[in-house]
């Protein structure tokens, strides 16, 4: 089984910054995609950023030039700098592990975190 497990979502002021993390633990032997999602009260479930193995990244127009995501492949974690930090960014946000497997046979599966609250408001 593999769990993830997100930190670092909390109450800021606009133009603050947070950073997210999120571990992925259990028997892992490799993880394709990781990346962030956020759902806003009343909306769907958004893309935020993703960043492959490799290191390529990918943004949602409304937080590129504030938002970058980065990877420690030997940790298994990944994490999301938020900068310059609106109102509308106040979501809970979710860590996504893309195509994990547990051994090089093994069918990939996604897996969830359970999702951290960030607020922004004065």
């Amino acid at each position: 089984q593999v769990h993830l497990v997100e930190s670092g979502g909390g109450l800021v002021q606009p133009g603050g910054s947070l950073r997210l993390s999120c571990a992925a633990s259990g028997s892992i032997f490799s993880i394709n995609a990781m990346g962030w999602y956020r759902r806003a009260p009343g909306k769907q479930r958004e893309l935020v950023a993703d960043i492959t193995s490799g290191g390529s990244t990918n943004y949602a127009d409304s937080v590129k030039g504030r938002f970058s995501i980065s990877r420690d492949n030997a940790k298994n974690t990944v994490y999301l700098q938020m900068n310059s930090l609106k109102p509308e960014d106040t979501a809970v946000y979710y860590c996504n592990a893309g195509q994990v497997t547990t051994t090089p046979f093994t069918t990939p599966y996604d897996y969830w975190g359970q999702g951290t609250q960030v607020t922004v408001s004065s």
